[in-house]
């Protein structure tokens, strides 16, 4: 079975689909926190936190997996970077320094890099059991 037999959406819908559920996820895990936490020795961290970013990640596997299963790796991986990137930008546009532009691009390939690696997986784990289950392999 091609992607193409496998797939009803456009991949071009799958884009728009995935870049908004990467941006409706970040605003559900990250867009909420926004203060630093300040320690007792005058250090600062956050503002998120690491149960958070996890949790963005592994919610995200869903969607991206979906996609790859479904034949729209390319989209998946385009979809999810580039509303994680979006959503970063508007989230952290106000920052005085004007550095946001770099994690801004951390986020994209960070992103892209991890959402490639699903996509890898999923593919071959997929190829795998359909190959399994046809006579003579």
């Amino acid at each position: 079975m091609t992607n193409e037999q496998r797939s009803s959406v456009p991949l071009s819908m799958t884009i728009v689909l995935l870049t908004g559920v990467a941006a409706a996820m970040w605003a559900a895990w990250l867009g909420w926190d926004q203060h630093r936490d300040v320690h007792p020795d005058g250090s600062t961290t956050g503002p998120y936190e690491a149960w958070q970013v996890i949790g963005l990640g592994l919610g995200l596997l869903i969607p991206v997996c979906w996609a790859a299963f479904r034949g729209h790796g390319t989209a998946a991986v385009l979809g999810t970077s580039g509303g994680l990137a979006l959503a970063a930008a508007y989230d952290w546009s106000d920052d005085a320094s004007g550095l946001f532009v770099i994690g801004v691009g951390m986020v994209a390939l960070g992103s892209a890099a991890a959402a490639g690696l699903a996509v890898a997986l999923t593919s071959t784990l997929h190829k795998a059991v359909a190959g399994a289950g046809r006579p003579g392999r």
